[in-house]
């Protein structure tokens, strides 16, 4: 049985007048098991896989491996369908036109699915609304699933306004997860960062073909590791207190801050869809009515809820004092976090305006985001970021946009600049 576990990490003591309280809530689950195994419901997986005419011989190929090196990870027992998109949404297995559209893997089933993905071909053009509306129908055709995830894969600029798309992805928000991927240079990041984000997945590109069919693996592999169906962060902050913002911070950056679900005037719960055995932490930010010094004063309490369950509880404190030793530190973790939230932000805000043409904020921006890596630690981005900047000093974050650049490393630094790193041992 999963058990979890939370840490607060903060600095309490407020100064004389101070209002403001951070902290990061480090929460830990142990003992995940399997998808589908905690007695919650079934697990259920969609593949959605690009077959628009964009999708060239060598892609196409790649991406039929892939999806079948992807079936060949799910246990038995798992419901599964395989969704192709083009201009349209079509159900490719099983072959079904009412009822349940999502069967078990077993040993047949797999071998069927696998004819049926190797007689895929492209053509026609993108339009992601409709493969998204599908996977949902697909997943409430079999009411006993609950534990609702799907793997996208597509190569091409979406060909429909931003509004429908956003649209599709509010129908499908709270009913699926959805982890996805681009394939080559030709899709848009933010079009597809903005589904990952919402449906609580993954963002990533795949520069070459032949990469796919290890990342399908693994990605699958991963989501048979969330034995925990369904979780929520939720929140209590005292009468008139404000909450600031609810974000997770590890292992990518994510704002949850409009994500709330009211539970009572006081409290309110942020989704964190399935887990495995990992440790994410989070970021909450509360305004409190100042008090005097020396009064103390609970500030939130985050607890990890599964189910109607409380698995577990951190407290949030507040103390005002009058000694500016306590008041003026500033907490390892939360500097460390609030870093990179800032790197993130940075990454994306700079490449925008590389894109616009506005080399002046694109320099300045991309420099801070070489600084905030160097202070944070987080070579991963430092090491995206020369692939972008000649850098000149980390320290001043002090670099010059080079001349030329490969699309494919622009796209790698912008999909990772929400992955961040964990505060070094000191």
């Amino acid at each position: 049985m999963a058990e979890f576990s939370a840490a607060v990490y903060q600095n309490e003591f407020l100064p004389d007048g101070g209002t403001d309280v951070h902290a990061i809530v480090s929460v830990a689950c142990t003992g995940a098991g399997q998808a589908g195994q905690s007695g919650a419901g079934l697990a259920g997986e969609i593949l959605i896989i690009d077959t628009s005419g964009s999708m060239e011989s060598a892609q196409m190929e790649a991406a039929k491996g892939a999806a079948i090196a992807a079936l060949g990870e799910i246990p038995d027992g798992v419901y599964f369908s395989v969704v192709s998109g083009n201009g349209a949404a079509f159900l490719v297995y099983p072959p079904v036109r009412s009822g349940p559209a999502m069967v078990p893997m077993n040993a047949q089933t797999a071998a069927e699915a696998r004819a049926a993905i190797s007689r895929l071909s492209s053509g026609g053009g993108t339009v992601i609304s409709t493969w998204l509306d599908l996977a949902g129908l697909l997943f409430a055709s079999v009411p006993e699933v609950t534990q609702r995830h799907a793997i996208l894969l597509t190569d091409g600029e979406n060909n429909e306004t931003p509004e429908a798309l956003d649209a599709a992805i509010s129908r499908a928000e709270g009913v699926y997860q959805c982890d996805c991927r681009g394939v080559g240079v030709e899709w848009r990041v933010e079009q597809i960062r903005r589904i990952a984000q919402r449906l609580l997945g993954t963002v990533d590109i795949i520069p070459e073909p032949d990469q796919l069919g290890p990342q399908f693996a693994a990605m699958m592999r991963t989501a048979m590791s969330r034995g925990v169906a369904n979780a929520s962060l939720r929140v209590w902050t005292p009468q008139g207190a404000q909450v600031l913002f609810v974000r997770q911070v590890s292992p990518t950056v994510e704002d949850l801050t409009t994500r709330r679900t009211p539970v009572n005037d006081l409290t309110g719960d942020y989704p964190t869809g399935a887990w495995s055995d990992e440790t994410r932490e989070y970021h909450i930010g509360v305004r409190l009515a100042a008090r005097s010094i020396g009064q103390e004063q609970l500030a939130a309490r985050a607890q990890m809820v599964v189910g109607d369950v409380v698995a577990t509880q951190g407290l949030v404190k507040a103390t005002w004092s009058n000694d500016a030793s306590l008041t003026a530190r500033i907490d390892r973790q939360v500097a460390h976090y609030t870093g990179q939230t800032e790197l993130a932000a940075a990454i994306q805000e700079g490449l925008a305006a590389k894109a616009a043409g506005d080399e002046e904020t694109a320099t300045t921006k991309l420099g801070r985001a070489v600084q905030l890596a160097k202070e944070t630690g987080n070579d991963e981005a430092t090491s995206k970021l020369r692939k972008v900047v000649e850098i000149d000093n980390e320290d001043t974050g002090t670099v010059r946009l080079k001349k030329v650049v490969e699309k494919a490393d622009e796209m790698a630094l912008d999909t990772a600049s929400t992955k961040t790193t964990r505060v070094r041992p000191s």
